[in-house]
């Protein structure tokens, strides 16, 4: 076949193509107009058929009215949830060192222990320590009598001003060496350093342990720490003190109301998050420290105009609803932000009560007149009464 007889035949398909989605294709009114060549339509040859005088009705805007079902729109708050998994810590805790090295006597609790603040854990051997103390003891004595003597030989003129001072400072010196002997000895014995719930003793007594052996882990679990990651869209709403829930995600039957006790102060560059603390009372003690908890937290949404589902249509160009304005149709394009059960939160230029089609747009045009069934009825029972 000639090239030029091809070209023809490849245009007589594109034409018959064209022709046939033009007529057929629902949405093709609305995309002629945008191009402006919706007097194809005029041009078109006329059909007979129910179907091709349906067609016509609902593309003529100087035909009747379309009958059309429509609500007024809403508005609604939008439901603005924040969920995260968080990790629990306790609210305190501490590994306990001795502060000198020594052999390990005796564990005065076990794990599991509940202790409070300065209560004696362990004890170390103190044979030096007591025999320092009683040194520094009998030193303070012998600094005591002749500081006396020295005195009554003042007040007889036999003693100097200078040795009277000399003694007062013998004296002093031996007071400060009892007070470290006496500190020595007490650092013998391993004090908790706050209140709180002994772990798992890491070594037996009749170990030899230096300040680095670590003699126990406290934890306050009076209250749990819950470390969370927040989205940064997040960041400007999440404030000290807000109220959240926390799940455990080993017992999800179990919710725990907790607050927002502290926020970093920068986003992560790299996950694009903030890090959040929030605070858990454990009254019960039934919290432990490493459980992960489903965070959640409300804020107060924007809010937006609400219509039925059955309003929202889809386009080439995107979702879209039939707004009625002064009996005419109208295509507002809307961006959804949220459904519901019975309404779709959309962003659009529409205001509460304006009417939106709701049935019917399949004979509405842009522009179009439009009845509203039991529009007439509700006016003459309104004017009636």
């Amino acid at each position: 076949m000639a090239a030029w007889k091809q070209i023809v035949f490849t245009l007589v398909i594109l034409v018959a193509a064209a022709v046939a989605w033009a007529r057929f294709f629902p949405g093709a009114p609305e995309v002629l107009a945008r191009w402006g060549i919706d007097w194809a339509y005029a041009s078109a040859p006329a059909t007979t058929g129910a179907v091709d005088t349906k067609q016509a009705s609902g593309r003529n805007a100087g035909s009747s009215p379309a009958n059309v079902v429509a609500q007024p729109a809403g508005t609604a708050t939008i439901n603005d949830r924040l969920q995260a998994i968080g990790t629990g810590r306790a609210n305190a805790s501490v590994t306990v060192n001795p502060y000198s090295s020594g052999r390990l006597v005796e564990f005065l609790v076990q794990s599991g222990t509940r202790v409070d603040k300065g209560q004696i854990i362990a004890v170390l051997d103190s044979e030096t320590e007591v025999i320092s103390q009683d040194r520094a003891k009998l030193a303070l004595q012998d600094a005591q009598a002749k500081l006396e003597r020295v005195k009554s030989l003042r007040a007889s003129n036999a003693a100097t001003p200078v040795a009277v001072a000399d003694a007062e400072v013998v004296l002093a010196g031996a007071r400060l060496a009892l007070q470290d002997a006496e500190l020595a000895l007490q650092r013998r014995s391993i004090v908790a350093p706050i209140a709180g719930t002994v772990g798992i003793l890491p070594i037996s007594a009749g170990n030899y342990v230096t300040s680095q052996s670590a003699i126990a882990t406290l934890d306050d679990r009076s209250s749990i720490l819950v470390d969370f990651l927040v989205p940064e869209r997040f960041a400007a709403a999440v404030k000290v003190g807000a109220q959240l829930s926390a799940t455990p995600i080993a017992n999800p039957n179990n919710a725990y109301t907790g607050a927002v006790s502290a926020i970093d102060n920068h986003i992560d560059e790299a996950s694009r998050t903030l890090l959040v603390k929030a605070k858990i009372a454990n009254p019960a003690d039934s919290l432990r420290a490493g459980m992960s908890f489903q965070i959640t937290m409300r804020f107060p949404g924007e809010t937006y105009p609400a219509v039925s589902p059955l309003a929202i249509l889809w386009g080439s160009d995107g979702a879209y609803v039939w707004q009625i304005v002064d009996g005419k149709a109208k295509r507002v394009a809307v961006r959804i932000i949220q459904r519901n059960t019975e309404t779709v939160l959309i962003d659009a230029p529409i205001e509460d009560g304006d009417m939106v089609v709701t049935e019917g747009t399949q004979s509405v045009s842009d522009g179009g007149e439009v009845r509203i069934a039991g529009e007439e009825q509700r006016a003459a029972d309104a004017a009636g009464s």
